[in-house]
């Protein structure tokens, strides 16, 4: 079992940065590959970017390509995602998500085992 709780979510002016940390309970951490989703009002949940268990495999959707950087440290149990030129289109809430697959990134909601609770991000324009 893991437990994600997200945090770092709030209020930034378009152009800005946030950095949104998940942290992870259990000592599997390492073994999961690692996402971050988010879901705007009225929209379904996507897929935003993915980190596999070792780090040195990651994977954006196209909309923030070039403009979030996922990242993960083992020893602490924590994903991070940095999100910077942040555009009013990207308020919504994210979620830290893990799955168990070790050989290939899934993108897909319904492939995650875990899920935190998710974040709040909003840009203003």
């Amino acid at each position: 079992q893991v437990q994600l709780v997200e945090s770092g979510g709030g209020l930034v002016q378009a152009g800005g940065s946030l950095r949104l940390s998940c942290v992870a309970s259990g000592r599997t951490f390492s073994s999961y590959a690692m996402h971050w989703f988010r879901q705007a009002p009225g929209k379904e949940r996507e897929f935003v970017a993915a980190i596999n268990w070792t780090g040195l495999r990651t994977y954006y959707a196209d909309s923030v390509k070039g403009r979030f950087t996922i990242s993960r440290d083992n020893a602490e149990n924590t994903v991070h995602l940095q999100m910077n030129s942040l555009k009013p289109e990207d308020t919504a809430v994210y979620y830290c998500a893990a799955d168990r697959n070790i050989v290939t990134i899934l993108t897909r909601v319904n492939d995650m085992d875990y899920w935190g609770k998710g974040t709040l991000v909003t840009v203003s324009s």
